[in-house]
């Protein structure tokens, strides 16, 4: 079955019919676009891929939805030839989980036009499908320590979808993505969507930052109850920690830069906390005390009391 933007794989389709859930898929998306912080999105994507044993389900007709000149693919010449290329491409797989389970991964790169009929046809995917959530990633730069807890901003279309934790955000105006429209529209269209944006330190966005892809992982992880092995990346992470650690020695100006940040990171957290808890958004010592002993009498006499 093909359609004017999309083409549907006829053994793809069969493939995930035979496995997929009964209620409430898992639709991933990760693409290649506008904003991708320490190529968060894009590691991820890459990790489901080759861990995940993708079988095609659809393919976008590229030509239909990327400007080749405001965003010119990699070639690499080498002596007197041409010897790769890096394709463009934007496609729908069948992966699955380190504990077998199936879910489906729009990876790929972000269409540069047709952004309605392309977030159209991603609708009409969830439907056909039996998606009942739909979930993306990528990292956003901010001016945040590498020598801190990485954080995350998680936003939906449904306040029922998110994590109860504190925004860093209040009300700001940024250029739109296809992402972010996706999960716009699916908001006007009752259909469940969530994004986890990492907060990646801004002086590592244009470098491949394997903490990251392993911070997504986790917060995909925490909303999906999928398997996503993030410490596959361990390795990768190794690497990034030892070169990192190797130009912070090399500049005394880059270790200015993280100190501050630190102080500031710091300064920011523990005002935070004291507002959360001037507001009554966290328990006190003593409330905590309270709750704990009230847990211990609760679950008999084989908890010892405090």
């Amino acid at each position: 079955m093909e359609t004017k933007l999309v083409t549907w794989d006829p053994e793809g389709v069969a493939a995930w019919a035979e496995v997929a859930p009964s209620e409430g898929a898992v639709l991933m998306h990760s693409l290649r676009g506008f904003i991708d912080a320490g190529r968060t999105g894009r590691l991820v994507a890459e990790h489901l891929v080759e861990e995940g044993d993708p079988v095609r389900i659809a393919t976008f007709d590229i030509d239909e939805l990327l400007d080749y000149r405001s965003r010119r693919p990699e070639m690499t010449f080498s002596v007197n030839e041409w010897t790769s290329y890096d394709e463009p491409y934007l496609a729908l797989d069948m992966v699955r989980d380190a504990e077998d389970h199936p879910f489906l991964l729009l990876h790929g790169f972000e269409p540069d036009i047709r952004w309605e009929a392309y977030i159209r046809a991603v609708r009409d995917m969830v439907q056909r499908l039996g998606v009942g959530l739909v979930m993306g990633t990528h990292g956003i730069p901010m001016a945040v320590p590498h020598t801190r807890p990485l954080n995350v901003t998680v936003h939906g279309t449904s306040q029922d979808l998110l994590p109860d934790q504190p925004s860093m955000f209040g009300t700001v105006a940024v250029p739109a993505s296809a992402q972010n429209l996706l999960e716009y529209r699916f908001g006007q269209w009752d259909i469940d969507a969530v994004n986890v944006a990492v907060h990646v330190p801004h002086y590592l966005a244009q470098s491949s930052y394997p903490q990251a892809a392993q911070r997504a992982l986790k917060g995909l992880e925490d909303l999906s109850g999928l398997a996503l092995d993030p410490d596959a990346l361990d390795a990768e992470a190794e690497r990034a920690s030892e070169e990192i650690a190797r130009q912070l020695a090399e500049s005394e100006e880059v270790q200015a830069l993280v100190t501050a940040l630190e102080e500031q990171y710091d300064a920011f957290q523990e005002s935070r906390d004291d507002q959360m808890l001037r507001e009554g958004m966290l328990p006190s010592a003593d409330e905590l005390g309270e709750e704990f002993e009230k847990y211990l009498r609760q679950h008999g006499p084989d908890y010892p009391q405090g």
